[in-house]
């Protein structure tokens, strides 16, 4: 018996050990990316996704710090490696889960990042990509917030060139608002992002 609940201590200390671990390199990850650091954030995303294939969030993070990059980055040659790294990282979770509403989000925004890196050539070849990814993300989950914010974000965003009536889309703006409010995260490390981008994006809509 004491052998027993010996095994039963050691395995929970372990258990709680790993879970420290992975919350310490976490936590430590998002540090480095505050500070702007991201290629040693990505780096060390890349560590813990490689010791813990059970959270999608390590990849998840290593996809989104490489394609934000993408947005303020001008070299032609970097951005392509950028989106490369995002999307091999995406893709590794991708393959495990199809029903993760968040995975479909930050593919739109992979696509995204190549119609922005060159809207004459990727525009009409990812655009539509775009959209669908939204649309996989809002039938998973129709209260994402991220989903509903960058399908109208999108939009909005090539309105000028569409001729898109935007109202409806700043009324989509509003809700993603509504929802960033109530949204609920399924882990201190879930994704949270978006409510910036959103609030910014309502004040153009009331210019």
């Amino acid at each position: 018996m004491k052998k027993v609940i010996t095994l039963i201590t050691l395995f929970v200390v372990i258990i709680s050990s790993a879970q420290t671990q992975f919350e310490k390199g976490m936590e430590k990850a998002f540090g480095l990316w505050k500070e702007g650091k991201n290629e040693e954030a990505s780096a060390m995303f890349e560590r813990i996704a490689a010791a813990d294939k059970n959270s999608y969030l390590p990849n998840y993070y290593v996809a989104l710090i490489n394609t934000t990059s993408v947005f303020i980055e001008k070299d032609r040659t970097k951005i392509d490696l950028l989106l490369t790294k995002a999307q091999d990282a995406l893709d590794k979770e991708i393959i495990k889960d199809q029903n993760n509403a968040e995975l479909h989000v930050l593919q739109a925004l992979i696509y995204t990042g190549y119609v922005v890196a060159d809207p004459m050539t990727n525009g009409m070849k990812y655009s539509a990509k775009v959209m669908e990814c939204y649309a996989k993300a809002k039938a998973i989950d129709p209260n994402n917030p991220r989903a509903v914010f960058g399908e109208a974000d999108y939009q909005l965003g090539g309105a000028k060139w569409t001729g898109v009536d935007t109202k409806p889309l700043c009324i989509q703006v509003d809700k993603a608002i509504e929802l960033f409010a109530t949204f609920k995260q399924e882990t201190p490390f879930s994704p949270k992002w978006g409510l910036d981008r959103a609030l910014e994006a309502q004040k153009n809509c009331k210019k």
